[in-house]
């Protein structure tokens, strides 16, 4: 590998409307902006890829912008994954160790863990992640990290988050047509959660909702760790087709018409505003005229409604409902819809705000935006992964240096 690439991180978030490849640079322990490349994605339909042709173009395109902008050759890339076909379990297992008490090691925690994971997955699915909730030793539990204690019986309970394994490969299809190689997934509600959330938020009990074009990923974290991941089939696009149905305009005027003006709190537009719709006759559109503002939020609020009371219905069959002491943080691009937070309060009877994702240094100011949460939540992530695994290397390699030593 060049050695001018070995401390850069390339992610990729491809979604229904738009691939973005973001790249950044590890300095001294510090993640700095190099260069991003956004395409608008073909060849994708509901968060999963349809045609493998147009959606790898797609895919190349953003590739290449953000290469350019970075000045540096993209070899490897994170991918994240979204989509309906993502779904989370919780399981739990263990093992005993015998009648008398041992310390346990970090090959211990690993086994029990591979126990906890044999649940019956079906054959087409693949795991995307393995998040202990919590360690169990000698019946005392709320363990974290168990190894060095003492005890006869270790169990952990485990959240695993799986994902369908031809949608999986589809995407890594198509990354490898661009050339690049694939090195890592992340679900990408978890990584939109590294971007905004704080850990104060994570431990007080708290849900993610990342709303992309075509679905929302859900994640709750209870006591600092994951405690439920879902997806719901409804994402922006869902409200943009139920303005051009409504409005009978094309959808890419539905989506500025839902930017400049929409909202889901009918009380809040006064009943006088009129906006103008319409007149594109080049294109043979309807000719301009006026309708009510509060027409669009007649639309929109019963959508905002029902996708909040899937959500609500989601986390209460997920036992998570009463354990959302931070509130819901809405992210993602369609949470900047006016009037959402609203309905969330109103709906979920728990405070609500729009997560923004934590700024890199030296990035531009247009991706410091909810709908980019998710690409610089894997950054974050994948840093923060790179960080704990050198760790675990380092201290084994003191381990065996110390057991060298010692056998002179």
């Amino acid at each position: 590998m060049n050695p001018k690439t070995e401390n850069l991180i390339t992610v990729m978030d491809a979604g229904s409307t738009k691939i973005c490849v973001l790249v950044a640079e590890l300095n001294d322990g510090v993640l700095r902006y190099r260069g991003h490349g956004i395409e608008a994605a073909r060849g994708m339909r509901r968060g999963v890829i349809s045609n493998l042709g147009p959606a790898g173009d797609s895919i190349n395109k953003a590739a290449m912008e953000a290469e350019k902008k970075a000045k540096a050759p993209i070899e490897t890339t994170v991918v994240g994954v979204g989509g309906p076909h993502v779904r989370g379990v919780n399981c739990q297992g263990g093992l005993n160790m015998g009648s008398r008490m041992k310390e346990i090691t970090r090959e211990d925690v690993r086994s029990a863990i591979d126990r906890a994971r044999s649940v019956g997955l079906a054959a087409d699915r693949d795991i995307l992640h393995l998040l202990p909730q919590q360690f169990v030793l000698d019946d005392q539990g709320g363990i974290h990290d168990p190894v060095g204690m003492v005890g006869n019986k270790l169990e952990v309970m485990l959240h695993l988050s799986t994902c369908s394994g031809s949608a999986l490969q589809s995407i890594v299809t198509c990354a490898n047509k661009a050339g690049l190689e694939v090195s890592d997934t992340i679900f990408e509600g978890i990584a939109a959660a590294e971007a905004v959330l704080s850990a104060d938020e994570r431990e007080l009990g708290v849900c993610i909702a990342d709303i992309g074009s075509s679905s929302t990923e859900l994640v709750v974290f209870f006591e600092g760790s994951v405690a439920h991941t879902a997806v719901l089939p409804i994402g922006g696009d869902h409200f943009t087709n139920d303005l051009a149905v409504g409005l009978h305009v094309s959808v890419e005027e539905a989506e500025n018409l839902k930017r400049t003006y929409g909202s889901c709190v009918v009380t809040s537009i006064p009943q006088l505003n009129e906006i103008e719709v319409g007149g594109d006759l080049a294109t043979g559109g309807q000719p301009a005229r006026m309708v009510r503002q509060r027409f669009l939020a007649e639309i929109l609020e019963p959508r905002a409604r029902e996708m909040l009371t899937m959500l609500r219905d989601n986390l209460r069959q997920g036992g998570v409902l009463e354990a959302m002491g931070a509130g819901c943080v809405f992210t993602g691009g369609g949470a900047n819809l006016a009037g959402l937070l609203d309905n969330a309060e109103s709906l979920l009877r728990v405070p609500a705000r729009i997560g923004y994702p934590v700024p890199l240094s030296r990035m531009p100011p247009e991706l410091a935006k909810p709908e980019f949460s998710a690409a610089i939540g894997m950054l974050l992530y994948t840093h923060r992964t790179q960080v704990r695994k050198a760790s675990e290397e380092q201290g084994l390699r003191q381990k065996l240096k110390a057991i060298f030593a010692g056998s002179y």
